[in-house]
């Protein structure tokens, strides 16, 4: 078998042969925040990182000092972002300690949160009371998971890189890799091709196709079938992913072997054995990005866009918006 149609005809054969075998996959998911104690700090603000939809763990009015000593009176006075006494609300849960959780917490609930410990002093002449305080602050800050996929980097043997049968080949090949995961409603985005001439060690000039691509698990429709859950469908989106990965790499290995035992004279466009990269590629849902630098007590995570900053579909970062003022926490557009 020679040709230009070839390696066509090889990929056509890999169709034939690729039977997609789903199986059911269940997947830990990890539990809640598991409840805990945060305590105050009067020297700086407190960092608490809360997963969107969950209680948050108790912000304790106290230092940690003044935990394990008496205290005289004391009295707990909660103030919210929007600068009003969260007492009463019914989002939030203040117990008579005066500790804080926020009820399935959601990113506009992100922000500054302020409470203030009113206390009594006596000294040895019990009649002598002295009234005093102290003020803690926590930034309490709504994150997610990141999400994720797979860019995949191969490369293919070629023509000379102005030849169009390498472009014939490429569309065809994508084609293929589409027809692959198509069974898992996955589809290919972000393709790339780029031909380079090659000096290997001990090797002749060669003519190599670099292709990349990534695999968009909802083909699309993630806002349509996701942006309503609690979870973005983090599960089946693994799924899938682990699932399209696995068909990946099974459709190369076939490949391999096909054109080790099935062609007499390997045709001018072949797989590179070995080429075959992947890569784990991050992203953060609109309104959120990762900054581990900033947010260095929450690493990896997705953590709500400040004021003056956001994010936009399948960003990583959150970016400052010079055009216009934004005052509100998880901001999608500039």
């Amino acid at each position: 078998m020679e040709g230009p149609c070839a390696l066509l005809c090889v990929l056509s054969h890999l169709i034939m042969v690729f039977v997609v075998r789903v199986k059911t996959t269940e997947l830990y998911i990890p539990p809640l925040v598991t409840k805990h104690y945060i305590y105050g700090d009067v020297n700086h603000k407190v960092n608490v990182y809360v997963k969107m939809l969950t209680d948050s763990p108790f912000l304790v009015c106290m230092d940690i000092d003044m935990a394990y000593e008496e205290t005289i009176d004391p009295k707990f006075l909660w103030i919210g972002p929007d600068g009003n006494v969260l007492e009463g609300h019914s989002n939030v849960n203040i117990t008579e300690t005066g500790k804080l959780m926020l009820k399935s917490f959601d990113k506009s609930m992100s922000g500054s949160y302020s409470c203030t410990l009113f206390y009594k002093r006596i000294k040895d002449d019990v009649s002598q009371e002295k009234e005093l305080y102290k003020g803690y602050k926590f930034a309490v800050l709504a994150y997610l998971d990141p999400d994720y996929t797979f860019q995949i980097n191969v490369r293919y043997m070629a023509k000379p890189c102005n030849e169009k049968a390498n472009e014939r080949f490429v569309v065809t090949f994508l084609k293929t890799i589409n027809q692959v995961i198509a069974s898992l409603n996955c589809h290919l985005e972000d393709t790339y091709h780029k031909c380079h001439v090659i000096k290997a060690p001990k090797h002749s000039m060669q003519n190599q196709l670099f292709v990349a691509f990534k695999v968009d698990p909802f083909f699309g429709r993630w806002n349509k079938e996701c942006s309503s859950k609690p979870y973005g469908c983090q599960k089946e989106t693994s799924t899938r992913l682990e699932m399209a990965k696995k068909f990946i790499v099974e459709f190369f290995r076939m490949q391999t072997r096909v054109l080790q035992e099935e062609f007499v004279n390997v045709p001018e466009i072949n797989y590179v054995e070995h080429s075959l990269d992947i890569i784990h590629v991050d992203s953060c849902r609109p309104g959120f990005g990762k900054n581990e630098v900033t947010h260095h007590d929450c690493p990896g995570c997705c953590v709500v866009c400040d004021p003056g900053t956001y994010s936009s579909f399948n960003n990583i970062h959150c970016e400052v918006c010079k055009d216009i003022k934004i005052t509100d926490h998880g901001a999608t557009e500039c």
